[in-house]
């Protein structure tokens, strides 16, 4: 009888985390890096060499000081809906279709209407009257089906919208893609700075939050001029005449020419979907490239448009397509990836989840605003050199489950693939098991040799889905 019992009592504790164990492996096989020389030294778990995440960031005060200043003295009505309007477009904004795939729509439309035509009445024949008819119901179609991409004009009223929807959340991802260089590369302290659709100047505002020391020169490429006095204007505060907060910043509209002008960190977020091609998209990432001395920084939205402009960087970047090489030093995936291999998410076609991750932050003080916000977002970093400084740990992919006596990570590994492990301190150790339920999605777990079945991640979507 009390084995009976026994046998009950686990299966009623087996039944109600079935959810995840149905597409959990538990892998008998993890070690720890170096676990004989005590990697983690006397530094707690909460803050293991793979934690790159980021607490709740906060804009300069000065930069606060001056976006309130601006909206106090704006003539521009009904600031709330328009900035939220803003918002909801530039998240669910797609890339502009290229000229090949509407030709080749257009003619998979034009002949499935010519076969409903010849089903209807086989003997009949198409006029030049039936053709035009024709070619008009395929335009029609068209316009329906497809998403008519169209290139903003920030004016004045708009650049004010953009700072006042976008601003605050750009700072935030931009801030935390920089605190991962910081953190796993201490030693890099760059003295130039290149932006790549600077907008209303965040990039330089967050790279002087960190690198201000060292920082001599901030290059800010707009082309919108509207844009560009607004982003100067911010820099100096309250009065327009008064010199700007931190000196060395520069205004231009056009990249400069000469290959030989490099930055030790160039930026561009939120800009490659303002680009009409996928033409302009690569040969603006390997201009940009051409001008990286250490470090390229890419951030867009987190949505699957994001993450697909990003691996197409991320390929053009790889390939090296350039015929004129400038620079003989090898690219190398700095993060996300913890590899050089297609990404995984990519090559499942059911898989519907985009490659992001959150940062929460404090907005600006706006009355309709929140005390915190969260910007999913996602993010790119090459570097320049042998990439010694790459750890092969794998990068948390989703929010971390923290069971009894279990962890649930999801992991994009070094060999390419999506794995779904359960840590546990009786089979991995109570080290790896604590680092990681201090662990958040974005960091690294400090882990080798992983042996464990490819997560299906397109299941745990679709059961997700099902819950809610």
């Amino acid at each position: 009888m009390a084995t009976v019992w026994r046998l009950r009592r686990a299966w009623r504790a087996a039944a109600s985390d079935v959810s995840f164990r149905g597409l959990a492996s538990v892998i008998p096989k993890v070690t720890q890096v170096d676990n004989s020389s005590d990697f983690l030294g006397k530094i707690p778990h909460r803050q293991h060499p793979g934690i790159v995440h980021l607490k709740a960031v906060r804009l300069p005060p000065e930069l606060i000081e001056s976006a309130r200043f601006l909206m106090a003295e704006s003539s521009v009505r009904d600031v709330k809906q328009q900035a939220k309007a803003l918002t909801n477009y530039l998240w669910s904004r797609k890339r502009p279709l290229e000229t090949e795939e509407l030709c080749r729509r257009a003619q998979q439309l034009e002949q499935k209407l010519k076969a409903e035509v010849a089903t209807q009445d086989p003997l009949s024949q198409l006029d030049r009257a039936k053709e035009k008819a024709l070619k008009q119901k395929v335009l029609k179609a068209l316009r329906k089906t497809t998403y008519h991409w169209v290139e903003l004009n920030y004016t004045e009223e708009l650049s004010f919208l953009y700072m006042a929807a976008r601003m605050d959340g750009m700072f935030a991802a931009v801030s935390r893609a920089f605190h991962e260089i910081q953190k796993r590369v201490p030693d890099f302290q760059p003295s130039t700075l290149l932006d790549f659709g600077s907008g209303t100047g965040t990039v330089s505002w967050a790279a002087h939050n960190i690198w201000g020391k060292t920082l001599k020169e901030y290059m800010n490429i707009d082309s919108s001029t509207a844009m560009l006095a607004l982003a100067e204007r911010l820099m100096k505060g309250t009065s327009p005449g008064q010199n700007l907060c931190f000196p060395g910043v520069y205004f231009r509209q056009f990249l400069p020419v000469s290959p030989k002008v490099k930055f030790d960190l160039v930026v561009s977020a939120f800009s490659l979907n303002e680009l009409p091609s996928y033409s302009q998209r690569e040969e603006t990432v390997q201009t940009l490239w051409r001008k990286t001395d250490s470090f390229l920084v890419l951030v867009e939205n987190g949505t699957k448009e994001g993450h697909q402009m990003l691996m197409e960087a991320r390929d053009v970047i790889l390939k090296g397509t350039d015929k004129v090489v400038h620079d003989s030093r090898e690219p190398h995936i700095f993060a996300p990836c913890p590899h050089h291999l297609p990404c995984p998410r990519l090559a499942s076609s059911d898989c519907t989840l985009p490659c992001n991750f959150i940062q929460a932050y404090h907005p600006l003080p706006f009355s309709w605003n929140p005390d915190l916000k969260e910007e999913r977002f996602s993010f790119l970093i090459m570097q320049r050199g042998s990439g010694e400084t790459n750890e092969s740990w794998p990068r948390i992919t989703q929010p971390v489950l923290c069971r009894a006596r279990h962890v649930h990570v999801h992991l994009c590994c070094a060999d390419g693939s999506l794995q779904h492990a359960v840590i546990t301190a009786q089979k991995h150790g109570r080290d790896l098991y604590r680092c990681a339920r201090k662990s958040h999605c974005g960091d690294q777990l400090p882990v080798l040799n992983l042996d464990s079945e490819p997560a299906l991640e397109e299941q745990m979507d679709h059961m997700n889905k099902g819950q809610s």
